[in-house]
């Protein structure tokens, strides 16, 4: 008695490019965005840049008085013909100035703290700022920008300690511990700018 051969499984037909469901694009915008630490290093890197720029600007701003008509209820020029003084906002070169007033007068006051340092580093303190915010938000450099930012935070805090600021001390210590933190993921940066010597070092 012979036992009929197994008759073999029908093999599924290929689908057509008609009938084949199309990739889903959420995978392929995963594959392109960069792992969760270069992710983390980049709001880091903004944030930082950010806040070293827009600091850095404003100590180009200033205020001054100007005159405007006194305005009715209705928008309309007050029937008195009564003048209003109104501060305005205002940037210029001519209105540098490192630090307020009052805080370079207090750090005067501080036998510990030079003069002529004081000086120096208040002509200095907003276009450094300003240098290496933009640095940072390009990418160039990074880990030597974060390292000059480190430092500048670390000499505004010497001055708030001899000030005797506890609370001024505690946020610039929130900025020296982001510091750290993007240093140490210094090595995750993407979409930056590169010259084309450190380009091949890290290929």
């Amino acid at each position: 008695m012979t036992t009929p051969a197994p008759t073999p499984a029908p093999t599924p037909a290929p689908s057509s490019p008609e009938t084949a469901k199309p990739a889903c694009c959420c995978g392929a915008f995963a594959a392109w965005l960069p792992s969760g630490a270069s992710l983390g290093f980049i709001v880091l890197r903004l944030w930082l840049a950010v806040r070293a720029i827009l600091t850095g600007i404003e100590k180009f701003s200033g205020f001054k008085m100007t005159q405007k008509e006194l305005l009715d209820e209705f928008g309309n020029p007050d029937a008195s013909g009564a003048l209003v003084e109104v501060k305005t906002k205002v940037y210029g070169l001519s209105l540098y100035h490192g630090m307020p007033p009052s805080l370079e007068d207090m750090l005067r006051a501080e036998p510990l703290m030079p003069g002529w340092a004081l000086t120096a580093y208040g002509y200095a303190l907003g276009p450094l700022l300003i240098i290496t915010g933009l640095a940072l938000l390009l990418g160039l450099a990074p880990r030597l920008t974060l390292f000059i930012q480190g430092i500048i935070y670390v000499t505004l805090t010497a001055g708030l300690i001899l000030l005797d600021q506890d609370s001024g001390v505690a946020w610039l210590a929130t900025h020296v511990i982001l510091i750290a933190l993007a240093l140490k993921w210094v090595e995750h940066n993407r979409w930056a700018l590169h010259c084309p010597r450190c380009r091949t070092a890290t290929k």
